[in-house]
Formats: C-alpha cells, sequence, structure tokens
C-alpha cells in the first residue's frame, strides 16, 4: 500500500478504456506537434483523494483539489503537466491539448465552471470508446517525467528509428530517450528483467529484439 503523499505516474494502473484514451490523446498532440507534455498522476486511492482535499482546509492557500469524489479513484483521470522551458502547467499548451482532448470525447477540467476549474485534468466518462476516424497508429510513448518527450513510433516509418547492420540507431536524442524510458518503464513495473535495458544501453538490440519486447510487455500488462 502507497503513502497518500505518494503520486502514481502509472498507465497501466487505469481502465482499459482510460489507457487507450490517454495514448490516443497523446498521439493526437504528438501529430499536432506537441511533445512537451508529461503525466503527473493517474490512480488515485481514496485515502490520497481526501489527504488532497484536506490540504486545502488545513492549509490556505494550498488547495489541491475541490472535491472528494474524483476520477481518479475510478482510474479513469490523469493528469498532466508541461515540460521547461514553459511553466509547468502552462495555460497555452494546456488550452490546446484540451481542445484535442474535446474531440476525442475526453473531458478536459479546464472547461470546468469557475470553483473546479482544473487545467490539469483528463478524464473519460464510463461508456467511452475511440471516436469514429480515429485509432492508435503505433507504439505511444507516454512520458511520465519532464526529461522525454512525446513520441509516436510507427513500424513503417524510418525517420523515427532507422536500421544499420540489424542494430537499433536513431536519428535524434529525443526518440532514443522516449524508447529508453518505454524499456525503463517496463523494467520498473516488473515486466522484463534489466538484461533489456543493459543490452539496449550497450547498443546491441536489434529491431526485432525490440518488437518481441513490445510483445511481451503487452502480454503482460493484459
Amino acid at each position: 500500500m502507497t503513502s497518500v503523499t505518494q503520486t502514481c505516474r502509472d498507465l497501466s494502473e487505469l481502465t482499459a478504456a482510460a489507457q487507450t484514451a490517454c495514448r490516443l490523446l497523446f498521439q493526437e498532440c504528438f501529430k499536432a506537434g506537441i511533445v512537451d507534455i508529461f503525466i503527473t498522476e493517474t490512480f488515485r486511492s481514496q485515502a490520497r483523494q481526501n489527504y488532497l482535499y484536506e490540504q486545502g482546509r488545513t492549509r490556505p492557500g494550498q488547495v489541491v483539489t475541490w472535491t472528494r469524489n474524483s476520477n481518479h479513484t475510478s482510474r479513469r483521470a490523469w493528469d498532466v503537466a508541461v515540460a521547461p522551458p514553459r511553466n509547468l502547467y502552462d495555460i497555452t499548451t494546456l488550452s490546446k491539448v484540451g481542445a484535442i482532448a474535446k474531440k476525442l470525447g475526453i473531458e478536459w477540467g479546464g472547461y470546468w465552471e469557475a470553483g473546479k476549474y482544473d487545467a490539469p485534468h483528463f478524464e473519460i466518462p464510463t461508456t467511452w470508446k475511440i471516436p469514429a476516424g480515429y485509432k492508435l497508429e503505433g507504439q505511444v510513448i507516454v512520458p511520465t517525467s519532464s526529461s522525454v518527450r512525446v513520441q509516436l513510433i510507427v513500424e513503417n516509418k524510418p525517420q523515427q528509428i532507422v536500421e544499420d547492420d540489424d542494430t537499433m540507431k536513431f536519428t535524434s536524442t529525443t526518440a532514443k530517450a522516449a524508447v529508453r524510458d518505454y524499456i525503463q518503464q517496463a523494467v520498473d513495473k516488473g515486466l522484463i528483467n534489466e538484461s533489456w535495458l543493459e543490452k539496449f544501453d550497450t547498443g546491441t538490440m536489434t529491431s526485432g529484439d525490440f518488437e518481441g519486447l513490445k510483445i511481451i510487455v503487452e502480454q503482460r500488462s493484459a
């Protein structure tokens, strides 16, 4: 059991529909050129929700949430922030993300009334489905830290990852960092062992290795 002060950023702690919605949102943000956002919280226990609610009642000026009843506890909500050099909750960026979310049937807290306004917050209803005309187009890297950028890895797009002598080569440090973050998260969750990360860091991982790794992660996450 985690402490009420500890933040969960694990996407797999959300419902299957919420995981898909979040990945779709980050994919569409990537396509729109918004790559500097990251997850700050996913699932929240009721005990943590109560703790955050009480902060604004016992510590003036530290209101974190206006309610005890949040869809974070239902595993259907997540919070995001913006990476430096922009402000953590840069409203220009979050407004663009909110507009994309609206097209996907995802509710943005930035559209809520005064007193409930929550710009970093996104959630889905229990009936959410992928809207017509949209689909997940590849492996979406959803960052959980400001040091990694959003990435979409599509198999037939060599500009993301290039093969050379069957080992993985990258055309940008951002793409490399995103893939490493994906592997690190899988290791941290216990889905794969650290040898995969060592293989990546030593430059001996092939594109075939990575495709096999993704299959293993997907199967063990189900």
